[in-house]
């Protein structure tokens, strides 16, 4: 398992389980709509209001399953931060062209974007025999 192929496996799946953590230490999950750069972060949108931008304002660091079809699924650890600037516009640009409702939602009051970076993987397939399983660390 290649990190091209990684990236080919998140393009094809673009809703995640988001774990943060709360200010009082309990965990929380929510749902999220994503894209996939080259590079392996992923970019999302969400409320100002929510949990999980609340949760994330104190400690940036996420968990997040992806895929689960085919029993096939890939576990993404990483660090969240806000883009500003032409990093910004680079994300909102991306996720505009995969999200055609994003340009909508753009317009809310308390909307915020999100670009994770990816720290550690792991790849697994156990629609296979042996299952495939494959962890991969990546530089913060």
């Amino acid at each position: 398992m290649t990190r091209h192929e990684i990236y080919e496996f998140l393009r094809l799946n673009d809703h995640a389980v988001l774990a943060t953590v709360g200010a009082d230490g309990r965990p929380e999950a929510a749902l999220v709509g994503f894209i996939v750069t080259p590079a392996l972060e992923l970019v999302l949108d969400t409320s100002q209001l929510s949990r999980k931008y609340q949760n994330l304002r104190l400690n940036p660091q996420v968990a997040l399953v992806i895929g689960w079809k085919d029993k096939v699924t890939l576990q993404y650890e990483g660090t969240a931060c806000e883009p500003v600037g032409d990093e910004l516009a680079h994300c909102k640009q991306a996720y505009f062209a995969h999200f055609p409702d994003g340009p909508e939602r753009e317009g809310w009051p308390d909307i915020a974007y999100l670009l994770v970076r990816p720290r550690w993987l792991r790849y697994s397939d156990f629609g296979r025999e042996p299952p495939q399983i494959v962890e991969m660390t990546l530089a913060d």
